[in-house]
């Protein structure tokens, strides 16, 4: 064997008992520790995986019939017992090949009950099984605390992903294909057994034959041919056994393409399908779907070869994966397995920029597109085309790190200080949190805050008991105000709506100041103070996820939506307690989110972060205004008892202590160690600048972003 082919291969240095699967240096050796925190954390990972696999099969089996394994039931008969009658194509039944029919032919006589069962306990083995042989093929070397810990992520990872999550529900046949090829590349000798199996994988997803022309461009041109020569046989026997549903697979359906949901749903994330979304249609759009197809198989597969050749053979299957979803004319979501495979790809010199890929591919393979980007107009196309365009990016565009790059092991490292220590420094919480002085990667940022809010506002969604625990919450809140002799409500909302543009004002402000302050705020932070924005952003989220404990066990009605207490809704409006339809709006955004006042909290977290870091007293002044205006708006209008206020302050508070737990105080070390404050300056000076000041660099590696 030829070095270049040892290369392909990925068993250029390896032993005996690791050559089959690309380990390399990382060997099986690399598996064990003897760190006891490894271990606990390697059990933990164990458990969660675990935990995850109970649940998808008792998402799967506790659905009634007909609600589960959708596709492969679609041969259910009236006896509950699985069959074939007529064509496999006939409306809303059977959309693989012919050849995957033909496979799964013996199953008719199953009956349903038992070959559900078997079929996703079946599938959840094919998923470990997958995580394993990927984690055995991670490219060369690999650090022992990554191979000690990556098959319990890499199985986590798959559970869920949207692919195994939708081939689970449906009962298709998805992970076969992917983990046939990897079985080709990296667990079996010789080049006629890999093609074949790479062949049989084509036969159940045609897109896949794409791997023949991939073994070619690699050297590899015994298992191309017999790749290709396995995919025209069992298509072919597919063809004798069952001529009609091959000619209405092939020629009717044109290849499958008229199978299944509409091919310009959003389901369909191949460039067909995005270009029929587009508008595009008829001879026109198959033109363009071609030429595209042309251009990014061309680059993809010659991208694919390099890495090859580089010795990251993992990545350029996931490359070549990629190119088939882009290409094929349907790609459907449980076939984009492929698409989280190019996890593995390393991009990026800077520490700061290394999760960015990872991190996008995990989110857009496990979150609904909703969830990742906001609902804006201009953002609509790459939100419905969000896993399209991570396959196309794996396929075409982000620029992997080679090998041979000084960068590819060891990134530029983030400066960051030394902390002063935590008051709690004894307790074992985060010892290993860094303050760190460079500014986070913007894209990631930016859609880790996305997802982090559309979490939240689901859950907020979620938090609620219903109206009458929520208004029995309200009497106690309003007892305890009376208690206190504190409560203004009132007179504060019928004094307000006497004097209409007062009224206005604070109806503004409500509706307005809300989000602009706090996002403009850390806007300027991350441009100006990087170090105090990572330190002001964990803060605000702290108190976010604390309030939203609060919503979750303390739901409570609104000034505005106490029945005969005479409160006005100034913001929303006049609001007919009455009507049987009254609470409707709850489905939309939760009404009972009231305790704590987020609206409150927030702006009092902008006074206290503008305080700390403005240099001029106007500017302060200003920054303690914004949170006596809020409060003063969330109880004119009567969104907010007073109450509501105090308990924003307490989790605003409680996420500053436990910044303060976790990190040290704001201001940092200087240099020496013995200062007491290089904090502010060193945070506003670029990032090399700053690491000079702070002391001398360490590696982002030794501990984790604060």
């Amino acid at each position: 064997m030829t070095d270049v082919e040892r290369s392909v291969r990925g068993d250029a240095g390896a032993g005996p008992e690791d050559k089959a699967f690309g380990l390399g240096q990382a060997g099986a050796g690399a598996i064990h520790s003897k760190d006891p925190r490894a271990a606990a954390v390697r059990a933990v990972l164990w458990l969660v995986a675990g935990v995850l696999a109970v649940r998808q099969v008792a998402v799967v089996l506790r659905r009634p019939p007909g609600e589960r394994l959708t596709d492969l039931e679609t041969w259910t008969g009236a006896t509950g017992v699985l069959h074939i009658a007529g064509s496999l194509y006939d409306p809303g039944r059977f959309t693989g090949t012919p050849f995957a029919g033909l496979v799964l032919k013996p199953l008719t006589v199953s009956a349903e009950q038992a070959l559900g069962v078997v079929w996703t306990f079946g599938s959840l083995l094919l998923v470990v099984l997958l995580g394993y042989v990927v984690v055995r093929a991670l490219p060369a070397p690999v650090s022992r605390s990554t191979a000690f810990l990556a098959l319990p992520v890499a199985i986590t990872l798959l559970m869920v992903s949207l692919p195994v999550r939708n081939t689970l529900h449906l009962g298709q046949i998805s992970i076969l294909p992917v983990l046939l090829v990897l079985i080709a590349c990296f667990a079996v000798r010789g080049e006629r057994l890999p093609g074949v199996l790479t062949g049989i994988a084509a036969a159940l997803q045609p897109a896949v034959l794409l791997f023949a022309v991939f073994f070619w461009l690699t050297g590899r041109r015994r298992a191309a041919l017999s790749g290709g020569v396995t995919f025209a046989v069992c298509t072919a026997l597919a063809w004798v056994v069952m001529p009609r549903d091959s000619w209405a697979y092939w020629v009717h359906h044109l290849a499958g393409a008229g199978l299944g949901e509409r091919p310009d749903s959003l389901a369909n994330q191949s460039l067909h399908g995005a270009l029929l979304r587009f508008g595009l249609q008829g001879p026109a759009e198959i033109a363009v779907f071609l030429a595209l197809a042309a251009v990014v198989a061309l680059l993809g597969l010659r991208r694919a070869a390099r890495y090859a050749r580089d010795g990251q053979l993992l990545l350029a299957v996931a490359i070549t994966g990629c190119v088939a979803v882009a290409v094929s004319p349907t790609a459907w979501q449980h076939q984009l397995l492929w698409v989280l495979l190019a996890v593995v790809g390393r991009a990026g010199t800077r520490a700061s920029d290394r999760l960015v890929w990872p991190a996008v591919v995990v989110l857009v393979l496990t979150l609904p597109g909703k969830m990742l980007l906001p609902n804006v107009g201009v953002l609509l196309p790459l939100r419905d085309n969000a896993l399209l365009v991570a396959a196309l990016g794996a396929a075409c565009a982000v620029p992997f790190l080679s090998r041979t790059s000084p960068h590819w092991r060891r990134p530029v490292p983030t400066d960051h200080a030394k902390p002063v220590p935590a008051r709690f420094a004894r307790v074992p919480l985060l010892p290993f949190w860094r303050r760190v002085l460079s500014r986070p990667n913007l894209l990631l940022e930016l859609l880790l805050i996305r997802v982090v809010y559309s979490a939240y506002a689901k859950v907020r969604l979620a938090a609620t008991a219903g109206r009458p625990t929520a208004e029995e919450h309200g009497r106690q809140i309003h007892s305890a105000e009376q208690w206190l002799h504190i409560d203004i409500e009132h007179w504060a909302n019928h004094a307000v709506v006497g004097i209409p543009w007062l009224r206005d004002f604070f109806d503004y402000y409500y509706s307005t100041f809300h989000f602009i302050v706090p996002l403009a705020i850390l806007g300027v932070l991350y441009v100006r103070r990087p170090s105090d924005y990572r330190w002001a952003r964990t803060t605000i989220g702290f108190a976010t996820v604390l309030a939203l404990v609060g919503f979750w066990l303390y739901p409570l009605a609104p000034p505005r939506l106490m029945p005969g207490l005479g409160f006005i809704d100034t913001v929303h409006g006049v609001q007919d307690l009455d009507s049987p339809d009254f609470g409707a709006l709850t489905a939309v955004t939760n009404q009972y989110a009231a305790m704590p006042s987020l609206h409150f909290g927030w702006s009092l977290w902008c006074g206290v972060v503008i305080v700390l870091l403005a240099r001029g007293t106007w500017m302060k002044v200003l920054g303690l205004l914004h949170p006596l205006f809020t409060v003063a708006a969330i109880v004119a209008t009567g969104n907010h008892w007073v109450l509501d206020a105090v308990g924003g302050a307490a989790v605003v508070a409680a996420g500053f202590g436990l910044t303060y737990a976790l990190a040290g105080p704001r201001r940092l070390r200087t240099g020496t160690g013995t200062g007491t404050g290089a904090g502010t300056d060193a945070a506003e000076r670029p990032d090399r600048e700053a690491g000079d000041v702070a002391g001398t660099p360490v590696p982002e590696a030794a501990g984790s972003k604060a």
